[in-house]
């Protein structure tokens, strides 16, 4: 079922309307979205709804829709670049998407006109290159009536010259002038005359193909240090954009106030960061990290093609692991509208074309990149086109949503064994012409982060890896992980460039421990895993990074894993040879280190490729394949954006082969951005990226707001609660005698006997038929830190009411849902307090005269009864010696959306609920089936669960210092 390559967005008096071009071989009929409701109504030919005067935006395809505080918007493709060719088929990159709100038709006009500005701003900044290039004005059937890519390197079967090489611009069908046709076409004398009209003359095309500075006057080496070498072409053209017109910095001031144009008038806290949001979603999409195609499935890779059915929708076709708007998309996908359904990949594709000239048999061969060849070479190459050493070299990686995020948001494994940053990066070789008969040659790789449960904190420049959970737990996930990439690909050999002395040591060596383990229990239904740990820093040490060539040929050796793994090879759309095995490599962000050794790597493949083809080549010693060295870059650091903010370090070697002391300086400025980007901006973005792909509710944003932080969906809260419990229950009672009343998991102040210090941590609760058992408990290693024992005959009564410990947000001050409960208590011989250290020690009962705390301050003095201090200062006692556990519920609803969560939060009670539920347990495992009303056994005047503030909203904001409203309130200015 093909999917509508092109539509016109109508902003209609009732809601818009999508209407793709009516042809011959489109027979989608448009879509109707009606303002303020959700879900789109198929439109008959013939309706009576006049489109006329009505505000309208051409787009390339639907995204999907944007849900959020009872507002929607749909998102469409408002531009994008054509970024490479395979077996004719067109893959695009997306630079800009449309965000129209569906509240009413004003709002929906102001939306499209805003876009249409925004689009004319952007070509008012762009080279002759782009203008010619702009897919705006339609290659896409605008001008056909068959609605198809009309581009002649985009029909199948045409070869692809370098007058046609995706990475180059291309011209549409319209008319130009000459100039700007032997320049925009790159035809035989393209390159000649784009050159000779060039200021900079023909140092300009040769200084960009070899990785070095596009300004031959060195200027932007001296005002960048390290200067420009680990800058992609396309980055030299951004910035030169931004440099002469502020294009770049004008576009993205222009999404923040189209977002804030497209807010809608609310005052909750999901609306408060509803601009943000849009505004993050808009700059998202333009960062040039989507891609999709109409024809080809982009997400699988060569040998794991589906078998083209028009009958059946891309988006069922393509790997879920790899559909990015699957959420976005799903009101089209649920309601049937599978046409107008466009599945993203985020990720990286680039392409180049070469040609190998032959030389004599005991001399390598010479690479020559097609956009390299000068005038001369210019007939000669066209007398070459399809002969059989023209070659496609093609670089796809795809990014999996499985476990997204940014870097220290997002790091080691999550329960179901997905890595953090998890890329499969995919090399093919083919013919430029695509002949079915011709070979075509797959090489695959895999990135992704340690994985085990560790984390980072984002405010050091080199934050120590901190392990997180049991060797059990992390064993389990470790399993797993390696069981979905067994699944996937086969045999896999791990390649570890941790540092094996200093921070990263440790786990290090907790990665080699779990992977012997792996091999010990007879790996993963009996397929092979290997380790090899290759200390990167150590052995590349001094700028020496050639020495990457030591683990390449260990591993390219005799046995070794990249000739046992082999490739995949494809001809005439049946698979030859299938790739056995795959190389999973990983540093600390499997980011700058690894960018070098894959791309080592896959220079190796390429020659092994060639050779096969009968050409020999040693990439990593010729000077004219710096285009490879290029491509490679491209995608280090299109992946490094997408997950640090920022573009690879070592980009320079990976660009030139050469490291020195510019690159490193440049490094720095990086490392730098990186550190800002980890403590500033990357909070919000990781809340907005879960959101955006379905994985938490709206609720998120509320607990951004609180917190300035959102939650690790890495392990499900409620496993871990209940293990906690489970554990706690077995270390805390030791009586046989005791029976399991109720447990639960609450939140205390970490000082004991206090209501209101800070910081407030959760802890177990556990109530047996003969005493209550509170148990810290270290969440990280999953074991018990402390606990006390009350006995049940020594509570004196139980406060329940308002508990309000902060008041910096709507939430928190809401007295519906911040409730907790006061048990007060005397010391006496029966009580246990115990401290886990490396044995446990025990302090057994105090007496009344022994540890009897103060006289209540001011802050607590109000939860006891002056009743009560009066009869014990009438029977002779100089203060109330009683103890106190305070305990806040916590939030009820979850923001993740696994199964589990949700379940929880629907039989979950709410808090106050929550509160009296355990208040009438505990009263009930007290006196029984009595009314628990006062007595003289009790010691306390009145019920014994007594309903009273004991945090009021009043007080809690007395007590809130401007110091912590100011410090919240900057922070919410910088995070949000």
């Amino acid at each position: 079922m093909g999917i509508i390559r092109k539509l016109v967005i109508f902003a209609a008096v009732d809601g818009l309307i999508l209407q793709p071009p009516a042809t011959q071989h489109n027979k989608a009929s448009s879509l109707q979205i009606r303002y303020n409701r959700h879900g789109a109504t198929s439109l008959q030919q013939g309706s009576d709804i006049d489109l006329a005067q009505s505000a309208s935006l051409e787009s390339y395809g639907i995204v999907g829709f944007l849900n959020i505080a009872s507002a929607s918007y749909l998102v469409s493709i408002s531009r994008r670049e054509t970024a490479a060719q395979i077996r004719g088929s067109p893959i695009y990159v997306v630079t800009s998407v449309a965000l129209i709100p569906l509240s009413s038709q004003s709002e929906a006009i102001k939306a499209i006109e805003e876009t249409k500005r925004d689009i004319r701003a952007q070509r008012s900044h762009q080279t002759l290159d782009d203008v010619i290039d702009d897919d705006i004005s339609g290659d896409d059937g605008s001008n056909h009536s068959d609605g198809h890519v009309t581009d002649e390197s985009s029909k199948p079967g045409k070869a692809l010259t370098p007058e046609h090489d995706p990475t180059r611009p291309r011209s549409h069908e319209a008319s130009v002038s000459v100039a700007q046709d032997v320049i925009g076409r790159k035809g035989q004398y393209g390159r000649f005359a784009e050159r000779w009209f060039s200021r900079k003359g023909w140092t300009f095309e040769r200084r960009r193909v070899q990785g070095m500075s596009a300004d031959g006057d060195g200027k932007s080496e001296r005002t960048h240090p390290g200067g420009n070498d680990n800058l992609s072409p396309a980055e030299h053209d951004r910035r030169k954009i931004s440099k002469d017109g502020e294009g770049e910095k004008l576009s993205i001031d222009q999404m923040s106030n189209h977002a804030e144009n497209l807010l809608p008038p609310r005052t909750d806290a999901t609306s408060n960061l509803v601009t943000r949001l849009l505004r993050m979603t808009r700059v998202l999409f333009a960062s040039r990290s989507f891609f999709y195609s109409y024809d080809y499935d982009i997400t699988r890779r060569l040998g794991d093609q589906r078998s083209p059915d028009t009958r059946v929708p891309l988006h069922q076709c393509v790997d879920p692991m790899f559909f990015w708007n699957r959420n976005l998309a799903s009101l089209f996908i649920e309601s049937g509208n599978h046409t107008y359904c466009v599945p993203l990949m985020q990720g990286f594709v680039g392409q180049r074309s070469f040609h190998v000239s032959p030389t004599s048999s005991s001399d390598p061969s010479q690479v020559i990149p097609e956009a390299e060849a000068d005038i001369e070479d210019v007939t000669e190459t066209q007398k070459r086109i399809g002969s059989q050493s023209d070659f496609l070299l093609t670089l796809i990686s795809r990014r999996s949503i499985l476990r997204p995020g940014l870097r220290y948001l997002r790091r080691g494994v999550d329960e179901e064994g997905h890595a953090a940053n998890n890329v499969e990066t995919e090399q093919i070789l083919s013919r430029t012409s695509w002949s079915p008969g011709d070979k075509i040659y797959s090489f695959m790789q895999v990135r992704g982060s340690i994985p085990l449960f560790f984390s980072q904190s984002p405010y050091t420049f080199k934050p120590v890896p901190v392990l997180r959970h049991s060797y059990n737990t992390n064993h389990s996930a470790f399993k797993r992980h390696f069981s979905n990439i067994t699944d996937r690909y086969g045999e896999v050999q791990i390649v570890s460039l941790v540092d094996k002395h200093g921070g990263e040591a440790e786990i290090g060596q907790q990665y080699e421990e779990h992977a012997k383990h792996l091999v010990s229990e007879g790996g993963i239904n009996g397929v092979n895993t290997s380790f090899e740990w290759f200390d990167f820093h150590h052995m590349c040490s001094g700028m020496r990074f050639e020495n990457v060539s030591i683990l390449i040929d260990h591993l390219g050796g005799t046995g070794g894993a990249l000739d046992k793994h082999g490739m995949t090879v494809e001809v005439n759309g049946k698979v030859q040879r299938r790739q056995t095995g795959v190389v999973r490599t990983n540093c600390m962000d499997c980011l700058d280190r690894t960018n070098v050794v894959q791309s080592a790597f896959g220079s190796r493949a390429l020659e092994k490729q060639l050779e096969e083809e009968g050409v020999k080549v040693y990439l990593q010693t010729d000077t004219t394949t710096q285009w490879f060295n290029s491509l490679w870059a491209d995608n280090g650091d299109n992946i490094s954006r997408q997950y640090s903010s920022t573009a690879a370090l070592k980009g320079d070697y990976t660009r030139t082969r050469k490291r020195n002391y510019r690159g490193a300086l440049n490094d720095l400025g990086l490392t730098l951005s990186r550190y800002y980007n980890n403590i500033v901006n990357d909070y919000f973005s990781q809340a907005a990226i879960d959101y955006l792909l379905g994985n938490v509710t709206e609720q998120v944003f509320e607990e951004f707001e609180a917190s300035m932080m959102s939650k690790d969906p890495a392990i499900s809260v409620q496993k871990v609660r209940s293990n906690a419990i489970e554990v706690s229950s077995k270390i805390a009672i030791s009586e046989q005698s005791e029976e399991l009343v109720g447990a639960w998991t609450l939140l205390s102040p970490q000082e004991p006997n206090t209501v209101r210090t800070f910081p407030f941590e959760e802890v177990v609760l556990l109530l047996t038929d003969t005493a209550i058992y509170a148990v810290r408990f270290d969440w990280n290693l999953e074991k018990v830190s402390s606990f006390e024992r009350v006995d049940l005959r020594s509570v004196t009564g139980i406060l329940q009411g308002t508990y309000i410990t902060y008041t910096l947000t709507p939430s928190q001050t809401d007295e519906a849902r911040n409730v907790g409960l006061v048990i007060k208590y005397r010391p006496s011989k029966e009580n246990i307090a115990r401290v886990n250290t490396r044995s446990l020690s025990a302090s057994l009962g105090v007496t009344d005269d022994e540890d009897a705390d103060p006289t209540p301050t001011s802050a607590i003095s109000h939860l006891f009864d002056p009743a009560e201090t009066l009869r014990f200062l009438s029977r002779g006692g100089s203060r109330p010696a009683l103890k106190l556990l305070a305990l806040k519920a916590l939030p009820s609803k979850s923001s993740l959306t696994t199964p589990d969560a949700q379940s929880q939060s629907q039989s979950t009670l709410s808090e106050r609920d929550l509160v009296n539920s355990i208040c009438e347990e505990i009263r009930r495992a007290a006196f029984g089936a009595d009314d628990g009303g006062g007595g003289s056994d009790t010691g306390f005047s009145g019920g014994f669960v007594e309903e009273r503030e004991i945090v009021g909203l009043k007080e809690a904001r007395k007590s809130t210092g401007y110091l912590e409203q100011w410090g919240h309130e900057l922070k919410k200015m910088v995070w949000a």
